[in-house]
């Protein structure tokens, strides 16, 4: 078998998942007879989504594109287990965010309000302060560098914990 980038950005977050104390086991995601990309089942009782960005744009953000069927898969996922968590892996900046879904939502649902409509996909933001937490955040519609409201902050320290809790 081929190994792909994802394979390698997945693992550095996978594999703290599995160096735990809680951790027992883990498996690819499947509700029914669907297998969800690029998630897994932790413990049976939480699952993962995983998404990684090998480097920051010009402003130092991390950009993390979630498609209009992404967002349905999650949907569908939160629906069937107890918790879901978004695993961002900011590759170069050697950096985990553990999102909850919840806080996903709440970006997009900004950004649905300042643009009027629902949009095909959503790109948010990480920005990695040096010595701070890990930003997370939404632009503004129709600019590049105007946040959204406040961001959303996660202590660096929060992955792989938050998962356990």
């Amino acid at each position: 078998m081929k190994i792909r980038d994802d394979h390698f950005n997945h693992g550095a977050a996978l594999i703290q998942i599995a160096e735990h104390p809680q951790f027992t086991a883990i498996n690819s995601l499947r509700i029914k007879s669907s297998k969800y990309d690029n998630a897994y089942k932790v413990n049976d009782d939480l699952s993962i989504y995983l998404k990684y960005c090998s480097r920051p744009n010009n402003r130092g953000e991390y950009q993390f594109t979630f498609h209009k069927d992404q967002l349905s898969d999650l949907d569908k996922i939160s629906k069937a287990n107890n918790e879901l968590f978004l695993i961002l892996v900011c590759v170069e900046g050697k950096e985990i965010c553990c999102l909850p879904l919840e806080k996903l939502h709440e970006l997009i649902e900004r950004r649905k309000a300042s643009n009027g409509k629902a949009e095909d996909q959503y790109v948010v933001l990480l920005t990695i302060p040096p010595g701070g937490s890990l930003h997370v955040y939404i632009n503004e519609p129709g600019t590049k560098g105007k946040k959204l409201g406040k961001d959303v902050v996660i202590p660096r320290n929060a992955f792989p914990n938050a998962l356990f809790k």
